[in-house]
């Protein structure tokens, strides 16, 4: 099929990759012309494992393009996809303008007598697709036809590509079997369970999913508050609850609280949208002001132990939101830099993807020294902080790492290390919702 989507982030670059490697003809259109210039020669903006291969093969195969026009792509597509940023406004709620925008563009260029199905595959408000259809309406030449579709996504960033093109579930909300039919067709390559809903009930499950999944975060994290409290174990208690198949172990980890560019988002939105509905999402705000504490009872662990933490050398490892990304948006390792900044400490950064972004988007203070490797991050390290579980930090020379440090003094944020075995290596070790490890 001929598709078309609009806005080369990171939703639509992936999905644009994953169609074209399945036999679609896509066109990903972009307003940025020096993107659009790495794009058509293969080289991708953002750190995705597998993305780079992928577009480069379907660029090859002339089955992936990019361009600046939104009329050309348009009017080579059967279907156009929405994948445009949809920022949060100071109360939470969502920028639309940008899904307005778009949807403005698409009427100028939509001819009478041509079928086209706009999918909103940004994540939206419920009852943004009654908005775009009517803004369509409202700006589109009589005698044109179309349907709004919404097709939320689910990606997850460091394996996006693994969940489009296996993906447990795929969501259209359609009150057209006419687009419901195509966007079936599209589908059909994946083999995976396509859920038919109405147009409004598909908005809503992307919200009421990412909130439902930071809710067993916040869960797990106030959890290890009443653990470390009674000197139970975290990771037993989850591991017990998660082993009941109507609970799951997925996403109840406890750690340093959720962040990046979604769930925080998602949830300050479905609050708002809530609240906008007459129905105040009260657990929401609970699951919110959790996030926020879980931070700060870490930021106390580390008063605790080094009493005043002006003038102390702390090692960082981590910066991006989670691993396998590059992505440092909103992410909780970059809060945690900056507060440790703020009160004075001497801070040197380590991440394999991350530090190159946090220092263009000047999300860490200058004074921040990064390392080029864990060992050197640790150098003459009064503690070492562990704030984003990559893979190259669970398998670092941990005997080195001491020989390295002032004070054998490690604050691990994501649970990453066995405290037995930090303890048995002479490490001073504390974490989250675990007894403490003390060698002296």
């Amino acid at each position: 099929m001929d598709l078309c989507i609009i806005g080369s982030g990171y939703v639509g670059l992936v999905s644009g990759a994953c169609f074209a490697e399945v036999g679609h003809h896509v066109i990903c259109v972009d307003n940025d012309p020096r993107k659009l210039t790495a794009l058509k020669s293969g080289q991708i903006p953002i750190y995705e494992p597998g993305l780079e291969d992928l577009v480069k093969r379907n660029v090859a195969a002339h089955r992936l393009h990019f361009t600046g026009s939104i009329g050309e792509a348009v009017e080579k597509s059967q279907v156009v996809f929405i994948a445009v940023p949809t920022p949060p406004q100071p109360d939470g709620s969502v920028d639309l303008s940008y899904i307005e925008r778009v949807a403005r563009e698409i009427a100028g260029v939509l001819k009478p007598g041509e079928y086209r199905v706009v999918v909103d595959k940004s994540t939206v408000p419920v009852k943004t697709g009654d908005n775009v259809t009517d803004t369509i309406k409202r700006y589109a030449k009589p005698g044109v036809e179309f349907d709004v579709v919404s097709n939320p996504e689910f990606l997850r960033e460091g394996c996006a590509v693994a969940d489009l093109m296996k993906p447990d579930r795929v969501v259209v909300g359609s009150n057209s079997d006419r687009a419901l039919n195509l966007m079936k067709k599209i589908y059909e390559p994946f083999m995976a369970p396509i859920i038919v809903t109405d147009v409004n009930s598909a908005e809503l499950i992307k919200h009421a999913a990412n909130s439902f999944l930071a809710l067993k975060i916040s869960y797990a994290n106030a959890l290890s508050a009443i653990c470390e409290a009674s000197g139970a174990d975290i990771e037993k208690v989850v591991d017990g609850i998660g082993s009941d198949k109507r609970i799951g172990r997925h996403f109840l980890n406890a750690g340093l609280g959720y962040g990046g560019s979604c769930f925080p988002k998602d949830i300050a939105a479905f609050i708002a949208i809530a609240d906008q509905l007459g129905r105040p999402f009260t657990l929401l705000k609970e699951v919110q002001r959790i996030n926020r504490e879980q931070k700060e009872r870490f930021i106390q662990k580390m008063r605790d132990a080094l009493w005043i933490l002006r003038d102390k050398k702390i090692a960082v490892w981590g910066l991006t939101f989670k691993p396998d990304t590059d992505d440092v948006r909103s992410s909780v390792a970059i809060d945690l830099v900056n507060d440790l900044c703020r009160e004075g400490a001497h801070v040197t950064a380590y991440d394999p993807k991350g530090m190159e972004k946090a220092v263009e988007f000047k999300l860490i203070p200058a004074s921040v020294k990064l390392a080029k490797s864990p060992l050197e991050a640790v150098d003459g390290a009064e503690a070492l902080v562990l704030a984003t579980e990559w893979r190259e930090f669970k398998e670092v020379d941990l005997t080195a790492i001491k020989a390295r440090m002032h004070t054998p003094l490690v604050f691990d944020g994501r649970n990453l290390f066995d405290p037995a075995t930090m303890k048995e290596l002479g490490f001073n070790y504390r974490c989250i919702g675990r007894p403490a490890m003390e060698t002296r």
